[in-house]
């Protein structure tokens, strides 16, 4: 399939990278390290015990939910990633509202890891060495480093992705192993991973699975390369399906590990601002502690830097078909790389940092930089549920609309994954009682609502921008 504008559009490099750098892309977006480390007890509070077959359920509709993806990246490649796929299937005004749903999940990836590598360090330091730097000062280093490895281009970012990668998935599963051949605090069972063991019922069930979607966040991050990789009708769903089953599968073990180490009593007791694999390593291999240390600040470094990178791309598209500013579809002659987007997100992210930050605990007090982290991650992670709706619905147009839908790939699959992930939606507005929590689903309602009339101000003013929604594609090889 190739482009289908006449004019020749702003393109990325082509052919820069491979399977391999694919799979790292979602892989590192995930974090299994960030999330196996910080993401559960955001989830603990409400699924306590049962938050290892939380994960379970949630790598289940999250195989099944990437069904549509995958069938849309197969046929439409395109840095735009989900706002060309439901452009294509639903039509330009779905596709914009996809694509600003889109910026809302992927622009706050970068901030919330920035702010919790501050957080996280500033903790790790006073424990170590007795002084404290506020967290906001120590975020600066990973934001300039964020905005420079993007401006050099998606070789030096995906190299950087990859080293940080594996170095942390041996070391998160080098500390699980070692917990379970020791026994854990009371012997090895399987009770974390049935439902019965929450002890808040199907409610702390629900709450604690938006904590676990925001884990599995980013496994279609492979799909913004759909410019860049070399065969990308091919590798690219091959990526998104290897990273979700292979990372997923971490988490349950990994978080099963948790549980098992910690006891019931200890993981019930957790909140945002535990680091309770720096307490399993004083436990159970004290040698580990730096290791743990390390593996953590490599593992959101990666998925600031993997996140930073596919909000990039989909600004980069939008601005290139007219649907945001122009300038955002700017390439770097020298780099090839989406230079004013690339500013425009690190400026972006900033600014959330310090907000947030601000309001929500200090800038000096490391609760800011966690909140920072568990508020704008919860967000994000409720956007991107309604994209993932959208995709679905937008791979079951498609391939009806083309006559040739395959029965279970591209109709059965993709509704059952669109229903899935709409219950957790709803389920999470009806049964959520802790606030802020209760109002941050009517907050993606609202910008669902202004992206909608955005949408319609386009077709009324500017028709012509509007159906050029997802033009845009890969050039065949």
């Amino acid at each position: 399939m190739s482009s289908v504008t006449s004019a020749e559009p702003a393109q990325l490099r082509r052919n820069s990278v491979g399977l391999a750098s694919a799979v790292i892309m979602s892989a590192a977006i995930m974090g299994p390290a960030v999330s196996t480390f910080f993401n559960p007890q955001f989830s603990t509070p409400f699924s306590g015990e049962a938050t290892p077959f939380v994960y379970v359920a949630c790598l289940i509709v999250m195989l099944i939910t990437a069904s549509g993806v995958m069938e849309m990246a197969a046929v439409a490649p395109s840095a735009g990633s989900f706002y060309t796929y439901v452009s294509l299937g639903l039509g330009p005004t779905m596709g914009f509202v996809a694509g600003g749903l889109m910026f809302v999940a992927y622009a706050l990836l970068p901030p919330i890891e920035i702010a919790l590598i501050g957080a996280y360090l500033q903790q790790t330091i006073k424990q170590a060495f007795g002084f404290d730097i506020p967290w906001i000062a120590i975020s600066i280093l990973p934001w300039i480093a964020m905005t420079v490895l993007a401006l050099e281009g998606i070789r030096s970012t995906l190299r950087t992705a990859m080293t940080l990668f594996v170095l942390e998935v041996a070391i998160v599963l080098l500390m699980a192993v070692i917990v379970m051949a020791s026994g854990g605090a009371h012997g090895v069972t399987a009770t974390p991973l049935t439902p019965s063991a929450s002890p808040s019922g199907l409610q702390g069930l629900i709450t604690g699975g938006v904590f676990a979607a925001l884990s599995f966040v980013g496994f279609e991050g492979a799909t913004t390369l759909g410019e860049e990789v070399r065969n990308p009708r091919r590798n690219v769903p091959l990526a998104i399906a290897l990273s979700t089953l292979a990372v997923g599968l971490i988490y349950v073990f990994c978080i099963w590990a948790e549980v098992i180490g910690l006891g019931p009593d200890k993981v019930n007791a957790l909140t945002g601002s535990s680091t309770p694999w720096n307490d399993l390593a004083s436990l159970y291999a004290p040698w580990m502690t730096p290791l743990i240390i390390v593996a953590s600040v490599s593992s959101m470094a990666a998925v600031m830097v993997n996140g930073n990178t596919g909000v990039v791309r989909v600004l980069f598209a939008m601005g290139r078909e007219g649907m945001l500013p122009s300038a955002l579809g700017f390439i770097d002659p020298k780099h090839g790389t989406p230079r004013n987007a690339v500013y425009f997100q690190s400026l972006f992210s900033a600014l959330v940092v310090i907000a947030v930050g601000a309001v929500s605990g200090g800038l000096a007090n490391p609760d800011g930089g966690s909140n920072v982290y568990g508020y704008c991650g919860f967000v994000l992670t409720l956007a991107i549920l309604l994209v993932y709706i959208l995709a679905n619905l937008a791979a079951i147009a498609f391939f009806r609309r083309r006559g040739d839908a395959h029965p279970l790939r591209q109709m059965l699959l993709p509704a059952l994954g669109a229903l899935l992930i709409a219950a957790l939606f709803i389920a999470q507005i009806i049964l959520q009682t802790d606030p802020p929590y209760t109002w941050m689903p009517w907050m993606i309602v609202a910008w669902l609502v202004l992206c909608i009339a955005g949408a319609g101000w386009l077709r009324m003013n500017r028709p012509d921008v509007l159906a050029k929604a997802g033009a845009v594609l890969a050039a065949e090889d």
